[in-house]
């Protein structure tokens, strides 16, 4: 894809990741966001290179003044901390893909049945330990499966009572 094709959310994550790893500054956002930037918010930015995932870091709910500084941040994290990889190299830029997920604030999930992958992704929380899951992932069709990854994302066992949470996404390319 090119610059010209990602959306600003997506190209705000790239141009942060991007200034990190050349110069190790914090990107500051630009004078005039637009107004879906401006608020307050959780967001991930996943990458992915050749299709397989590269970093995902995020956070449930906001850290930072608005929007803008939440994806810029998250998108640093994303290219070097998330623990599952090594740090992005400068020369791997051009092979990652990269989305961002903005979160709509959690509600409580009473059944299982308010549950759908495709549509909403899930929150676990047993005590201080929470798991999350975004939803419309390949490969994961069902609640019961969103639930036990997000169970062992947070390491809570199958039969720990937890408590439920499901959000909705607006997610960009």
């Amino acid at each position: 894809m090119s610059e010209d094709e990602r959306s600003f959310h997506v190209d705000l994550a790239m141009r942060a990741i991007e200034a990190y790893l050349s110069s190790r500054k914090i990107l500051e956002p630009p004078g005039e966001l637009p107004m879906e930037l401006c608020g307050q918010a959780g967001a991930f930015v996943s990458l992915k290179k050749f299709g397989q995932l590269r970093g995902c870091i995020g956070t449930i709910g906001p850290t930072q003044p608005n929007i803008a500084l939440e994806i810029i941040h998250n998108g640093i994290s994303a290219a070097t901390r998330d623990p599952r990889f090594d740090p992005v190299c400068p020369e791997e830029l051009p092979l990652l893909s990269c989305s961002v997920d903005v979160l709509m604030p959690p509600e409580p999930v009473n059944d299982v049945c308010e549950l759908d992958p495709l549509t909403y992704g899930v929150i676990v929380e047993h005590g201080y330990r929470r798991g999350l899951l975004l939803p419309n992932l390949e490969g994961v069709d069902t609640v019961d499966y969103q639930i036990e990854i997000a169970c062992r994302k947070a390491s809570i066992r199958p039969d720990d009572p937890f408590k439920l949470y499901r959000f909705e996404v607006k997610r960009y390319y």
